[in-house]
């Protein structure tokens, strides 16, 4: 082991005494590749993604040291509405781990996200908007480290049957802790790829090659069995529709309104039908995405009511500052009910999280924690729209209307899991962000520049 990890840790720092942008691209490429360190070596009592988190905390010191140096970002990122809502965010953050029932554990978590945020949304913001160029390699270089990734998830699925469903949910390890997490990653980046295959601007070969890489994410994507991920996609298409046909906020508020008065109303009838349906998760891709609404039987499902309860009764304990970052899988299985349990329930903190980045962040940081979450989510989609309203250069329009889909992926799986404590789904997340705000600047700067220039 040592004999890998020492070449590697002095290849590392020689590219850190070159420049540290290239230990970002280092981090970028590797994330898809990273292993948890538990998988190398067994027995620890910690455990962090090798080799991209060891990196990231030598990129922490190094933008330190750059700014003990008096290196600055630019005002236009430090005073962006994102990152002012960013700062509230992670100073929750802060604060609720001075409160924390684990505080070891949540002084991990927060930097952990600290890290990535400073990292991957204000240091890419930062480069970004310097070089536009930079946005697209951020996008190319996760893409086409993740082809390995899915590679080998395939052949492995291939060797138990490719239509074997359960195989599916592990084939991925240890890349990817499960299918879920995988299927999430996969479903971020799908809509970059659409944006390239049918952009004009990218030569005519070149979109052919990407067409095929297109295809070859799809059926990674379907054969991940990942239903969360597969009606986040279908949800990103009607965001995309509603963007071109720009539909008018009044619109959707009123539809959205009259949908949640019919869903009130009727309550009990649909709880019943949700009830009656006992489709379960199968090979069978229809009745996999049927299982979705199954909440009698389907064990995957339940489990998911029993970890939103638990969250929800933690809340309810610790309403304002909430247990603590990070500490949700130490403290919920106390508040399970036996009625609520399933075959897959269990009391160590070993089964993942509270299986919703919103209730996660409700039981852990509090009320404050998630709707200071919530507004940085909203905030980043309004910029996104806004930037994308502005400008009329085609590449721009393609890359925001891109990341405003994968986000909104991201922003409905968030519902239903929670990843972003992970190098797999943080990265890529605060990237997009991060190519948000750098062209939401941009084209700011070239519509003053504009209208200057016709006076």
């Amino acid at each position: 082991m040592l004999g890998i990890l020492v070449p590697a840790a002095l290849i590392v720092i020689l590219i850190a005494i070159y420049s540290y942008e290239k230990l970002i691209w280092l981090g970028v490429i590797l994330a898809p590749l990273s292993i948890p360190l538990d998988k190398l070596i067994y027995g620890l009592s910690f455990n962090m993604a090798i080799p991209t988190e060891p990196i990231l905390g030598g990129l922490f010191l190094l933008i330190l040291l750059s700014f003990a140096r008096g290196s600055r970002l630019d005002k236009t990122i430090t005073r962006h509405p994102v990152s002012i809502a960013l700062y509230f965010y992670l100073a929750w953050m802060v604060i609720s781990t001075t409160t924390s029932s684990l505080p070891v554990v949540s002084i991990k978590a927060t930097f952990i996200t600290i890290l990535y945020v400073l990292i991957f949304y204000f240091i890419l913001s930062y480069i970004f908007s310097r070089n536009q160029k930079k946005i697209l390699s951020f996008v190319w270089l996760y893409t086409i480290a993740f082809v390995p990734v899915i590679v080998y998830s395939v052949v492995r699925l291939a060797g138990h049957g490719i239509f074997n469903q359960k195989a599916a949910h592990w084939v991925m390890t240890p890349f990817f802790k499960d299918h879920t997490s995988y299927g999430a990653v996969l479903a971020m980046f799908i809509p970059f790829l659409v944006g390239f295959t049918f952009s004009k601007w990218i030569k005519l070969k070149h979109r052919l090659w990407i067409a095929l890489l297109l295809v070859f994410f799809i059926a990674a994507e379907i054969f991940s069995y990942t239903r969360a991920a597969w009606l986040s996609l279908v949800a990103g298409a009607g965001i995309w529709f509603i963007i071109k046909l720009k539909i008018k906020f009044k619109t959707l508020a009123i539809i959205g309104v009259s949908m949640f008065l019919v869903i009130f109303t009727f309550q009990d009838q649909i709880l019943a039908e949700l009830e009656n349906n006992s489709t379960e998760s199968s090979a069978n891709l229809t009745e996999h995405l049927s299982s979705m609404t199954n909440i009698s039987t389907d064990a995957s499902n339940l489990e998911r009511i029993n970890r939103w309860h638990c969250a929800i009764m933690l809340y309810k304990e610790r309403p304002v500052f909430g247990w603590g970052p990070g500490t949700y899988a130490m403290k919920y299985a106390p508040y399970q009910l036996t009625s609520q349990r399933t075959i897959i329930s269990t009391n160590y903190a070993d089964g993942g999280n509270a299986h919703s980045e919103y209730l996660g962040a409700l039981s852990q940081t509090g009320l404050p924690g998630m709707l200071s979450f919530i507004v940085v989510l909203i905030l980043i989609f309004y910029t996104a729209i806004t930037a994308y309203s502005r400008t009329n250069d085609k590449r721009i329009k393609t890359i925001l209307l891109s990341a405003i889909i994968a986000l909104s992926t991201y922003y409905l799986h968030g519902f239903l899991n929670n990843f972003l404590d992970t190098d797999k789904a943080a990265i890529p997340f605060w990237g997009f962000a991060a190519m948000i705000v750098a062209l939401d600047i941009y084209t700011k700067k070239n519509k003053q520049l504009t209208e200057n220039s016709d006076r």
